[in-house]
């Protein structure tokens, strides 16, 4: 080996390592089960991932099941020109048949929601979750006022009702777990 390829040998060890490409999926968007979600200055396991999305297209809604200890919340997170975040606890009660939804709900007789908007879409699950993949599931939005939104979503005979607040982006933040 000649004295130039040894010199330039040593020379290209000694460079800095290139920096790897960054990913173009959004925080908020490339959560997965395990990894640590910091809402409102709290700390939850991220335990359940849902992905809706109209078939053929990305998603454009996702639900984390956040555990922290034995309470389990859900924080939907909406993709449009911004990011809607959405701190909301489970609630209990029963309709049996989705074609008996309202367009007006009144829960515990104090608030009162109005129907925003009615779609279906298919899921894409991780973790523990209350659906089942690749099925489809009906979602029905309701809001208040301007931060207090209802949720209401049916899959295959199971009702699952959701009340939240609108929170904004900045205050979620997701710490990845090593694999």
């Amino acid at each position: 080996m000649s004295i130039f390829k040894r010199i330039s040998n040593l020379i290209r060890s000694h460079k800095e390592p290139q920096p790897l490409p960054q990913s173009n999926i959004h925080p908020l968007e490339g959560a997965s089960v395990g990894d640590i979600a910091h809402v409102d200055l709290e700390e939850f396991v991220i335990s359940g991932k849902v992905s809706y999305a109209d078939p053929g297209y990305a998603p454009h809604r996702y639900a984390y099941y956040l555990q922290s200890g034995r309470d389990i919340h859900c924080l939907l997170v909406e993709k449009g020109r911004s990011y809607d975040c959405f701190m909301c606890k489970f609630l209990e009660g029963g309709l049996d048949d989705p074609n008996d939804v309202p367009t007006r709900l009144e829960v515990d007789g104090n608030m009162t929601y109005d129907l925003e908007h009615h779609r279906t879409d298919r899921t894409l699950t991780q973790g523990n979750t209350d659906f089942r993949n690749g099925d489809q599931v009906l979602i029905w939005k309701y809001f208040a006022d301007n931060s207090s939104h209802f949720f209401l979503q049916w899959q295959d005979g199971k009702f699952v009702a959701m009340e939240g607040t609108r929170i904004p982006s900045g205050e979620v933040k997701i710490m990845k777990s090593k694999p």
